[in-house]
Parts: C-alpha cells; structure tokens; sequence
C-alpha cells in the first residue's frame, strides 16, 4: 500500500506563491487577460503577463518591453526592481517562488528514468546566459535603435511558462484566437511540449540550462542577504550535499544554487545554515549526581 506523503514547507511556499501570482481566479472563467492598476508591477519569479489569473507582469517581459523603449526612457523601474530582489533574495525565488519551477518539479516525480548531472550538464547550464544576452537584452535593443518596433524576443520565441499559462489558454478558451493561431503558435507548443517531455527525465530543465531570470539572479548568489550559507569552521568538504544536490551546482550557494535547502538534510556536520537565522547549540547533557566532572 503507497504511504501518503504530505507537501514539505517549501512546497506549500511555492504553491503559495503560484496561488498569490494568479489569484485573478475569474479570468480564467472569462479567459481575459486582467488590467487592473497592479498589472503594472512585477512578481519576482517567471508568471506570464498574458495568464488569465495573472495580477502582475513577469520581471523578464518587462525588461524585454522596457529595452524596446530605452532609444527615449531609461528602465529604471524593472532594473531597480531586479537588482533588489536579487540583492535580497537571490536565487531563492527560483526554489521558493518560481511556479513553473513548481510545475517542473512535479513534473519530474513520474516515474520515468532520470538523467543525473555531468560534465554535459554542467556545460549545458552556461546556455541560459547565451539565452539572457542574445534573446532578452541584444534582440530587443537591436530592433528599439535601428527600427523603433519593440521585440520581446525570449517571450515571443522561446518561453514556454508563457506558452502554458498564457498561450495555451487564451487560444484555446477564445474561438477568434484560435483562427489566428499559426506557425509561431505550432513553434511555440513544441517548444512548451519539449521542455515538459524533457523535465520529466531531467530536473528543473528549464532552469538550469535556459531560463534567463535565473541567470539574472545567480549573479547575486555570492552576495544575496537570504540564502544558504556554509560554516567553513564545520565542513569537512565531504562533498555529500554536492553529490546530493539535483541542480549542477560545485558547491552550496553557488550561481547554480536555487537555495531549496535540501542539501541541509545530509549535512552530518551542521555546516549548512539559513542566512540571517541564528541556531540553537545544542547543548551538552548535565552530568549525573555522582560523576566527576
């Protein structure tokens, strides 16, 4: 008989956060994309503008958006943005309030064959940078200064978290939409389709080998006010949370961390902390009445 397992904190924060992102619960009866006065403010983790239940813009399709308008505005509002979240938190968002992060890790519970981390893997993972500066800066800056028409190429070509929260229902819940779907659409599916098929065998593939946010914010890894952090003084440099960890990271809290805390578990030493909270020692039994000390 299968044992019922029940969502760790990190799940429920995650679900959370997909919940808060899209709590506009009507459009998805309506099918309508919501306009209402805080759609102009970003979430931190990867939430397609166009989900009908979307009550906030993404972070990377405002930058894209805000790039296409840098010949005559500085984006000041979605870099500021940006730096912060990724000064305070990091790649925490990944592991706690990304939902097609959430959507990847169920994904990867089927029971299919998986394929484990390597040297392909790792190399692999530099893509999403290539991703970040060909597709969401280079692209849109290039059509915003030589033709004034705004191109936000990553969302357009490539997302497939767009594909699936926005596109997929938007076309097929509005008949005069699905009429005008075509080539891009049909690219866009297998795109979305790929990335689902593979993450089943592969974990967190969207993240770690093409996701531009992530890499925007694993350039804050080293200096992220919450995170994970290793006492030096404890670790033995075992490399058991290393070998134990999914995401192709060489160390703990480096820029391929996503900071889900799993690796504290097989921590024998109790080198692997949470920033900013201080720890309980554990401290030493009283002697017994009789002994010396």
């Amino acid at each position: 008989m299968a044992r019922l397992t029940f969502p760790t904190k990190r799940k429920l924060i995650q679900l959370a956060s997909a919940l808060i992102y899209n709590a506009n619960l009507k459009g998805f009866g309506d099918v309508s994309i919501y306009q209402g006065k805080i759609k102009g403010l970003c979430v931190p983790g990867l939430n397609c503008y166009s989900c009908p239940g979307a009550i906030a813009a993404c972070p990377l399709g405002t930058l894209q958006n805000a790039l296409s308008s840098a010949p005559s505005r500085f984006p000041f509002y979605i870099l500021g943005f940006l730096i912060l979240a990724g000064l305070f938190l990091g790649r925490l968002i990944c592991g706690f309030l990304c939902p097609f992060g959430l959507i990847q890790e169920l994904l990867y519970k089927i029971p299919l064959p998986k394929l484990k981390k390597n040297k392909i893997t790792h190399i692999l993972s530099y893509t999403k940078y290539m991703i970040l500066i060909i597709f969401v800066i280079y692209i849109p800056l290039f059509f915003a200064f030589k033709s004034g028409f705004p191109l936000p190429s990553f969302c357009k070509y490539i997302c497939p978290a767009g594909t699936l929260e926005g596109g997929l229902i938007l076309v097929l819940g509005n008949p005069a939409m699905r009429s005008m779907a075509g080539v891009l659409f049909s690219w866009k599916v297998f795109v979305l389709a790929v990335v689902l098929v593979s993450t089943c065998c592969i974990y967190r593939m969207f993240c770690r080998f093409l996701c531009p946010l992530g890499a925007i914010y694993s350039l804050f890894a080293r200096i992220s006010v919450f995170g994970i952090q290793v006492d030096e003084s404890k670790c033995t440099h075992c490399q058991q949370c290393v070998r134990h960890c999914l995401m192709d990271i060489k160390k703990v809290g480096d820029k391929e961390c996503i900071q889900c805390g799993a690796c504290r578990s097989v921590c024998h030493f109790d080198a692997i902390s949470w920033k900013g909270i201080r720890r309980k020692e554990k401290a030493a039994p009283a002697p017994k009445k009789g002994t010396r000390v």
